[in-house]
């Protein structure tokens, strides 16, 4: 007769697994002797290690006990399903490398590979990581909103990188944004290639299907608050970056619309 102790050394398992069998109705818990000890015998051990053999196959503990109980037929039937299912848990598990492969990217967080194409060809034509990051995060919010557009939108996006006002736009952007020149000069030379841009895209009608590229009227607020965490420094440079653009007729820089032409100080005072 063996104590819990002699039982667990011969199937190979610890006395609080064999206690855990005892628990779940895995393995029946023998009476205590006068002393209050277990005891065990041949058969315990023999089902113990069947237990421990199969749980170490990757059979559930509730599937367990009825592969003990099933006869041949029954006993090949649940192997096969058993083997389906882990079939199914690798998969998702392999899926699950794919994901934090593309993960250490960094980029790819919630991003579908043409959004970070995009985005590696921005740095490669030497954008600002904060102006990249910034792209990144808007990009996040678009493609959660409308991922049926979002290869749309690359085309379109990828041909801007072609656009030579475009390329130098990320220059002057990249200048404030770095902290390099952030002088009222290269201010006012952003919003005039702002500007330019915006009266070459209304030329072409472009402006007229904004709201179509937007699901509704909060969204271009929601996107231009993402200025707002890269800090005060960013949030100064583009609050004043707006105020030149609606001293020439234009507001917004996600969405963008004619407005009233101000009259600049500098024309005010000299009158």
């Amino acid at each position: 007769m063996l104590t819990i102790g002699q039982l667990a050394a011969y199937a190979g398992v610890t006395t609080r697994a064999v206690r855990h069998y005892h628990q779940i109705g895995l393995l029946p818990e023998p009476e205590r002797d006068a002393a209050g000890y277990r005891s065990y015998t041949g058969p315990d051990v023999v089902r113990l290690i069947r237990i421990r053999t199969l749980a170490e196959a990757g059979v559930p503990l509730a599937r367990v006990q009825e592969l003990l109980a099933a006869d041949e037929e029954g006993f090949t039937r649940a192997v096969a399903d058993i083997d389906q299912r882990l079939r199914a848990e690798i998969r998702q598990l392999q899926e699950h490398r794919r994901r934090i492969a593309r993960l250490a990217a960094g980029d790819s967080l919630a991003l579908p590979e043409s959004v970070t194409a995009y985005l590696d060809r921005m740095r490669a034509m030497g954008v600002h990581e904060l102006m990249v990051q910034m792209e990144r995060d808007a990009w996040i919010l678009i493609a959660a909103q409308m991922p049926e557009r979002i290869e749309e939108f690359m085309v379109d996006k990828q041909g801007q990188l072609d656009d030579p006002l475009m390329v130098r736009l990320f220059r002057l952007l990249g200048d404030l944004i770095s902290g390099e020149d952030e002088s009222e000069a290269r201010l006012e030379e952003t919003a005039d290639l702002v500007v330019e841009m915006a009266e070459q895209a209304a030329a072409r009608g472009e402006l007229d299907r904004q709201d179509d590229a937007l699901p509704d009227g909060s969204f271009a607020d929601l996107l231009d608050t993402l200025v707002l965490t890269a800090g005060p420094r960013m949030v100064r440079l583009r609050d004043r970056l707006l105020e030149l653009m609606v001293e020439r007729g234009w507001s917004g820089l996600v969405k963008m619309e004619r407005v009233e032409r101000r009259a600049r100080a500098g024309s005010e005072a000299g009158s």
